[in-house]
């Protein structure tokens, strides 16, 4: 299933993109309930898809990161983040950093070189710790698109992570949350970030240096994950500067695209 977070007029809900057999047009048939809290049912209500607005489908609590994995992107950051490591890098960016599907990527004055990071995100069910690698598959409700958007300058200058990675509008998710996959199906699915058109990252999730049973076990032997957290799992390489008036899309095959147009703040 596909599962969006959408506004109508002065509405918020939740509904199921689905595919009109006829028309071949996209729509979203309205939920009752939340998913994350499992008592959900159809309403009977639906819309054209191209007449709500997407918003991020989740609101976590927190967005767990994982870094340098990788090799390659590991290889074309060596001189600001530094060699691999054992066990994942996980650094956190705070949820007022979560944007939706067209939402602006506001870039900081602050800042003079915005870099963009396509990742695929995996979405939390339920309230976990210590969760052993067999039982990883449990505790993913599903899997989504993000851009991990990074102030590059900042990230070298301050040598830690929580103001680059941390600025609103810098983790935009979306466009839904896909149900049903496997961690298998979602260990090999491409990754591709453009901007304005032109392809500047492809990599495929097979090439992680952590897998997600190893992501998720490791996360959660520290942290408590709680429903609809959203722990994004990596970046390949090419990542790169985007100006003011870009648009910057990323694809997870199968999972969607989000496109945000970078902006400046007022």
């Amino acid at each position: 299933m596909r599962i969006a977070r959408f506004a109508a007029g002065d509405e918020v809900g939740f509904g199921l993109v689905e595919t009109d057999t006829d028309s071949g047009e996209d729509f979203i048939a309205r939920l009752s309930g939340h998913p994350l809290l499992g008592d959900i049912k159809l309403t009977g209500e639906r819309a054209a898809l191209a007449d709500v607005r997407l918003l991020s489908p989740v609101l976590p609590t927190k967005v767990v990161c994982i870094g340098k994995n990788y090799a390659e992107h590991v290889a074309e950051m060596k001189e600001i983040t530094g060699e691999s490591t054992e066990e994942p890098v996980v650094f956190l960016k705070p949820s007022t950093a979560v944007s939706g599907p067209n939402d602006p990527i506001f870039h900081p004055s602050v800042s003079e070189r915005v870099d963009f990071e396509g990742e695929m995100a995996i979405v939390i069910s339920r309230p976990c710790r210590e969760v052993p690698r067999e039982r990883v598959k449990d505790v993913i409700f599903g899997y989504t698109v993000a851009n991990d958007v990074t102030a590059r300058d900042l990230q070298k200058k301050d040598k830690q992570w929580t103001r680059a990675k941390g600025f609103d509008s810098f983790c935009p998710i979306g466009p839904w949350i896909t149900t049903g996959l496997s961690i298998e199906e979602a260990q090999d699915l491409e990754v591709t970030t453009t901007v304005d058109g032109e392809t500047r990252q492809n990599g495929r999730t097979s090439q992680f240096i952590h897998d997600i049973p190893g992501i998720i076990s490791y996360v959660s032997s520290f942290m408590t994950l709680l429903p609809g957290d959203v722990v994004l799992t990596g970046t390949p390489a090419g990542v790169g500067p985007v100006s003011i008036g870009q648009e910057v899309s990323v694809t997870v095959q199968g999972l969607g695209t989000i496109s945000n147009r970078v902006v400046a703040r007022d």
